[in-house]
């Protein structure tokens, strides 16, 4: 049986907490030994003639363990670890630079085999000094510092189709997708990086490009993430997040029955500036995004993320704080608020400071959870919208919405 078909008729191999009946049936088939599941590890060590719990095994060194040199598997028999030699098992990437900032943010630049770049970024999650306080993970309050916990922000895309004019990604355009082994290294390669006492705690699709344009290597990619003999991260720290590709959040729901994070770029509340702001807006209106977030099978006391960058005289109105509300209502949301992170090349900034509370405020006092994301990394050019192509001209192509006085 090929290992395509065995994954069809699998059983579910995500975190306990995933409750779907099956792995999504037609994803594509695995281009890289590191994107195999263990079914598919199976099949492929069958017609090598060896047994199946050789399959674990070598999914566990890759993915529980993060050994991707077959020299290193030492309960693996030398004839088999010379067969995966010869298949290329090798991790599918290298790290090219790393980036720190004062916060221990650190920005690491990914080299692929094409000699292509993208970029994934160590995020520490923020700590309370007082262990009382339970404050929103990231929220700028007093008294905050970084902590052991760490978010991974990863990339999904070679530049990104979206074409926002905030996001330095958008503005370079898309070069290529990213395989699921290229996905998945990106959490081995920075899982090593770790310090002592450090854990990884969430990943986060939100670095360059558009993880549900990449539908089908991002589905695998979640499946290895979860799965409860490798990395082992539960759905509920794992984060996709989109710019609203309407047919594709449907199919997310559907394949992993909500169990999935979601996050979704939002920025305004009107199709006329939200299509000024993300050109995707002219296929899937605001109308059509919010009756798929109503959709969405969200579990008991799970919300969905809203994430709103404030664009200083664009989308920062008290008008429009009220109407992000009365759009949004009935959707269980909390809603990020990120102040625009400098792009080279762009007019557009975040508003200052008092705005910035004037908006959360007004959201907060009609009911809504809403938090200001810290700007984390933006020393290094690793902070939201900043994950650039590496050396790659940003000019600003798309037209800029009007800003008012």
């Amino acid at each position: 049986m090929s290992p395509a078909r065995r994954l069809a008729g699998s059983q579910p191999t995500c975190h306990t907490d995933l409750t779907v009946a099956t792995i999504p049936t037609d994803l594509p088939p695995p281009t890289h030994p590191v994107e195999r599941l263990p079914e598919e590890w199976e099949a492929i060590l069958a017609e090598w003639g060896e047994p199946r719990y050789r399959a674990l095994q070598v999914f566990k060194w890759i993915h529980q363990r993060g050994v991707t040199d077959p020299a290193e598997m030492t309960d693996v028999p030398k004839r088999l670890r010379a067969r995966l030699v010869e298949e290329g098992l090798s991790l599918p990437l290298t790290i090219a630079h790393v980036h720190e900032s004062q916060d221990r943010t650190r920005k690491m630049l990914v080299r692929l085999p094409d000699d292509r770049d993208v970029e994934t970024v160590l995020i520490p999650q923020l700590r309370n000094v007082d262990p009382d306080r339970d404050d929103e993970e990231d929220e700028v309050t007093p008294g905050r510092v970084p902590g052991h916990r760490i978010t991974q922000c990863i990339s999904s895309q070679v530049g990104c189709a979206m074409g926002c004019v905030f996001c330095a990604s958008g503005i370079a355009g898309l070069e290529r997708h990213l395989s699921a082994a290229e996905i998945v290294s990106q959490v081995l390669a920075g899982r090593a990086r770790l310090t002592e006492g450090e854990a990884l705690r969430n990943v986060v699709f939100m670095g360059m490009g558009e993880p549900l344009h990449n539908y089908g290597a991002v589905a695998r990619s979640l499946a290895l993430l979860c799965h409860q003999d490798g990395l082992n991260l539960s759905t509920r720290r794992v984060t996709v997040s989109t710019s609203g590709l309407v047919p594709e959040i449907d199919r997310l729901a559907t394949d992993f029955g909500g169990q999935v994070q979601l996050a979704i770029s939002l920025h305004a509340v009107d199709d006329a500036r939200r299509s000024e702001l993300m050109p995707i807006n002219r296929k899937h209106p605001l109308r059509d995004l919010v009756a798929a977030l109503k959709r969405y099978p969200l579990p008991k006391r799970r919300r969905i993320t809203i994430e709103y960058t404030l664009i200083r005289g664009v989308n920062d109105s008290d008008a429009e704080a009220k109407e992000l509300t009365r759009l949004l209502r009935g959707v269980p949301i909390k809603v990020n608020l990120i102040p625009m992170n400098p792009v080279p090349g762009s007019p557009l900034g975040a508003p200052d400071l008092s705005a910035i509370e004037r908006f959360q405020s007004q959201l907060r006092d009609q009911g809504t959870a809403c938090y200001v994301r810290a700007q984390r990394g933006d020393a290094i050019a690793a902070a939201c919208g900043q994950l650039a192509l590496h050396g790659k001209p940003r000019k600003v192509k798309t037209k800029l919405p009007t800003i008012r006085d």
